[in-house]
């Protein structure tokens, strides 16, 4: 809805010490052209981005019959063709994947058809990009889901033919992955200068429930719900999953993968956000080609519809922090009408099962350095954004900050609780005309979570400030997987979202044209040997008021990847002291002078 102009008047005391009378009209609306916000939304005529993630349910298959049917699927942003431009590839569920090639200025060009990206389609989510075969030029890496056939669920593996033209290959490299597959990362677990690879599954409607129905159930597994690991031997990949130590069993949701080193030996660790009942999993390095699952003793308790997740220094103090979503309102009225909420018998009982304590909300996960972590969500004020699934941290206003993105809405709500009491009126109705015709109408009844995904700005210490109107994130749209990259090369990061039903949004950063003295320094990494992009390295920025640290490992939010390009943020007045990396091999690159403003480049 429109709202009513609004007329501010404001004097301001000139130079010449005269004073003039300025009025102002404006009219409250986001308009697409303007500057006054942080961000602003490309339009599709602009940026001739398209795709739109249409989902339409029949009899058959539906929200009711395949609960993650409208879970939306991933972005990934990366240089396809190494010009210096951050290309965007979208994942389709029942439309195509799309791939569009950065022109400069917000303009794209489709070259899905070209690319060949969408020859083999099926039910695609999560998507990476990964140079695989370490020739310098990034492929993509695409799960899919939710075919009852394993063939059609295979994972994709399109090698970069350096022509703006792919050639699919998961089979040759030995990672067609056939389960039910949310996302992939690639990373060097251990530490022999190759990319590995990890595919996180989930499980199906059956098992939602879990140890209430079926006790004992969390000791049967099923490898087409599990977590995956491959180590990559001489460029073809081996599944080493029991033997690296990886567990999983028919209650994991796998949804949000975090690849990042925990506790701060240098070496990746495994975070795991688990859907329902099943606690998330935290995967700890123990350096010999194996893991651990250490959740108990680092956690005091998780999410517990937990969704997509990231791994980031929040509060700029050198160590990783952990950030996971959930679905719990922000509003007392759709509080109300959730039923995900936690119930005290359903706790006890598995709590007494041997589950561990969750609660059903977003949470930062705040790292102490110790390996324990400390959960600070609802003191920083982030731990109620409703039906979320993709958390990116990162400084969008070049503060020193890191801020957070967060997506959310769900097209068929069918937690809520008017739609359970017409499920109950279904059953008790005994004219069985009428009850096949509101089965018929079942469907229909379900209501749609839709409005504005969040942005809160890092105001430090902790705290947090919901920016979503003030910075111009206004859009009412469901939105799953969401890239941030600096897609005009003016040193502030855009972002990209996947709407369901929807075609996809670009948010254009204004912090340069707004003319905010804010600094800022991108970081390209150049690696060598089978990982050039020099996934897994640390890199620690220190300035005049402190540091703040970021590690290079794609794979983010819910479904999505984002840009090799290593973004950092200063304020005005801040100046910068030294550059540090730490490669993946242990290698330290120092920098003293790097300059400000600017791309740099780091060779190892």
């Amino acid at each position: 809805m429109q709202k009513p102009f609004k007329i501010y008047a404001q004097v301001l005391n000139c130079f010449s010490g005269r004073l003039f009378l300025f009025v102002l009209v404006a009219i409250s609306t986001g308009c697409n052209n303007s500057n006054d916000k942080l961000f602003t939304k490309v339009s599709a005529s602009t940026s001739n981005i398209s795709f739109k993630n249409l989902l339409v349910e029949d009899e058959e298959f539906n929200v009711l019959n395949y609960p993650y049917f409208y879970n939306g699927g991933g972005v990934a942003v990366g240089d396809i063709n190494n010009d210096g431009l951050a290309d965007v590839f979208f994942t389709g569920n029942m439309v195509k994947n799309r791939l569009y090639l950065n022109k400069g200025n917000f303009k794209f060009e489709d070259i899905t058809e070209k690319s060949t990206v969408a020859s083999m389609q099926g039910w695609c989510t999560g998507a990476t990009m990964a140079d695989v075969n370490a020739d310098g030029w990034l492929d993509i890496y695409v799960c899919r889901s939710a075919d009852g056939n394993p063939a059609k669920r295979k994972n994709l593996l399109f090698i970069n033919n350096h022509d703006n033209t792919f050639t699919e290959q998961a089979e040759k490299y030995g990672i067609a992955d056939n389960g039910y597959s949310t996302h992939a990362a690639f990373f060097d677990y251990d530490r022999d200068g190759d990319l590995d690879l990890v595919v996180i599954n989930h499980s199906l409607k059956e098992y939602m429930q879990g140890q209430q129905q079926k006790p004992g159930i969390r000791q049967q597994t099923n490898p087409d719900f599990s977590t995956h690991l491959y180590r990559n031997d001489n460029g073809h990949y081996t599944n080493v999953t029991e033997a690296a130590g990886i567990t999983s069993n028919v209650l994991s949701f796998g949804l949000g993968l975090a690849v990042s080193d925990l506790n701060n030996d240098s070496w990746p660790d495994l975070y795991i956000s688990n859907d329902f009942n099943e606690a998330d999993y935290c995967f700890i390095n123990q350096k010999d080609g194996t893991f651990r699952e250490m959740s108990r003793s680092m956690f005091s308790y998780t999410s517990l519809f937990s969704m997509g997740n990231d791994a980031a220094d929040i509060n700029n103090d050198g160590l990783e922090d952990i950030i996971t979503l959930d679905m719990l309102p922000e509003g007392n009225y759709l509080q109300k009408m959730h039923n995900g909420a936690e119930n005290f018998d359903k706790f006890q009982i598995l709590f007494n099962s041997g589950f561990f304590p969750q609660y059903s909300r977003n949470m930062i996960q705040l790292n102490r350095g110790d390996g324990t972590f400390d959960e600070v969500g609802q003191f920083a004020g982030l731990s109620n954004t409703d039906w979320s699934w993709a958390p990116l941290a990162a400084d969008f206003d070049d503060d020193g900050n890191k801020d957070i993105f967060i997506t959310n809405g769900y097209v068929k709500d069918y937690t809520d609780m008017d739609y359970i009491k017409y499920n109950v009126d279904m059953i008790m109705e005994k004219d069985p005309d009428k009850q096949r015709e509101m089965m018929t109408k079942r469907t229909d009844k379900l209501p749609t979570i839709k409005g504005p995904n969040y942005i809160f700005k890092n105001e430090g210490k902790l705290k947090f400030t919901n920016s979503t109107t003030t910075w111009g994130i206004n859009e009412s749209v469901v939105s799953a997987g969401a890239a941030y990259a600096d897609l005009d090369n003016d040193g502030d990061l855009d972002i990209v979202t996947n709407n369901c039903n929807e075609i996809a949004s670009i948010y254009r950063n204004n912090l340069r044209e707004s003319g905010k003295a804010n600094k800022y320094l991108n970081i390209k990494l150049v690696g060598n040997g089978k990982n050039p992009f020099a996934i897994g390295s640390k890199i620690t920025l220190t300035t005049t008021t402190g540091i703040q640290m970021q590690e290079m490992m794609p794979s983010r939010g819910f479904q999505s990847s984002v840009d090799y390009i290593l973004h950092f943020g200063m304020a005005a007045k801040d100046s910068i002291i030294q550059v540090k990396v730490i490669w993946p091999n242990g290698i330290i690159s120092t920098d003293a002078s790097p300059g400000i403003n600017k791309l740099l480049s780091i060779d190892i």
